[in-house]
């Protein structure tokens, strides 16, 4: 069964399904639907969650031995399986074919995919998870209908304002959903309910820290490795998290490797990059990290992006800042190839 974002949470209320399939690479859309089904699994007497990151050398196995194991704290569990490369492999697919046909005991499960090739969308094992679990896919939005997205954000919070205002936040955010969300919730912190003036608006987004996340990923796709040390220094000084850096990172890389793809593939690289929803002068920035870049330090980077991911949540091992730091500076240091 597909369900739609929105129609997410009313389905919630009647209980929770044994799966649910998130796919694509919208990362708020991500963040909002894991929340949603935490929270809802939380009410309904769900007490432990286990994540597990599919890597080069995850063992399937343990799919198996999770649902035969018995919980010492709980009798209802969620499993949180993420898929970042969206490719199980041989044993991955059988693990995910026997998991649709029959579902753990006591279990629900969140399979997080990647927005998917044409091959992996139309393999058994993807086929298998459309017919037995809710599948959510996390679309984008266009720069088109983004205005009214950030209108529609603006009326949850009871706020409202014109649409030349809408449109200068929409602007601003260049389509990055992540910034979107946290421009109107600081409008909501800021202000009443109400109507928001145009300069009123401006004021608060233009009001903002002398560093931020996404200028860190431009510096990076820019290959200015002066520029991304001073910017990583001035987001830790400022007490910026590493979580709120990485975010926005995942959100730069995700999209070049797509691009990358494409490009491989001998596609039209200005046709990818609009499909990527890389508009204006951010094309240049692309391109030029597309000269200093292979496909597999990319795939790379955004392998340890998820191995950062897991620092700071305290679950691997490391300081996650300093993984960050030597991350970005090493793909801003990489030279034309």
């Amino acid at each position: 069964m597909r369900l739609t974002q929105t129609q997410l949470e009313p389905h919630l209320k009647q209980g929770l399904q044994p799966i649910y399939v998130l796919v694509g690479d919208e990362p708020l859309a991500q963040r909002e639907c894991l929340d949603a089904i935490r929270v809802a699994a939380t009410g309904q007497g769900f007490d432990e969650r286990t994540s597990l990151i599919v890597e080069r050398s995850f063992n399937w196995q343990q799919i198996q031995n999770f649902g035969q194991s018995i919980s010492l704290f709980s009798s209802r569990r969620l499993l949180e399986l993420n898929i970042p490369n969206g490719k199980p492999g041989v044993e991955g697919a059988k693990a995910l074919q026997a998991l649709a046909s029959k579902a753990l005991p006591d279990t629900t499960v969140i399979i997080i995919l990647p927005t998917l090739e044409r091959d992996a969308k139309n393999s058994a094992w993807f086929s298998a998870l459309e017919s037995h679990a809710q599948v959510i896919t996390l679309n984008e939005v266009d720069a088109a209908n983004l205005p009214k997205w950030i209108a529609n954000r603006l009326a949850q919070q009871g706020q409202h304002t014109s649409i030349q205002t809408l449109e200068f936040l929409a602007h601003q955010v260049e389509g990055n959903l992540l910034a979107a969300n946290q421009e109107v919730q600081k409008l909501s912190l800021l202000y009443p309910q109400g109507e928001l003036s145009d300069e009123t608006v401006r004021e608060a987004v233009l009001n903002v820290s002398r560093y931020d996340p996404f200028q860190l990923g431009e510096a990076v796709l820019a290959g200015d490795a002066e520029r991304t040390v001073r910017i990583l220094q001035g987001l830790q000084d400022e007490g910026e998290t590493a979580v709120a850096v990485m975010n926005p990172l995942m959100w730069v890389l995700r999209p070049l490797v797509r691009i990358k793809q494409a490009e491989m593939r001998g596609a039209n690289l200005t046709t990818a990059m609009t499909n990527a929803r890389i508009y204006g002068d951010k094309q240049t920035l692309v391109k030029r990290a597309l000269s200093r870049l292979s496909l597999r330090q990319l795939d790379a980077a955004l392998q340890k992006l998820a191995d950062i991911d897991k620092m700071a949540k305290g679950v691997m091992l490391g300081d996650a800042w300093l993984e960050i730091s030597r991350l970005c500076f090493g793909l801003a240091k990489v030279r034309s190839r």
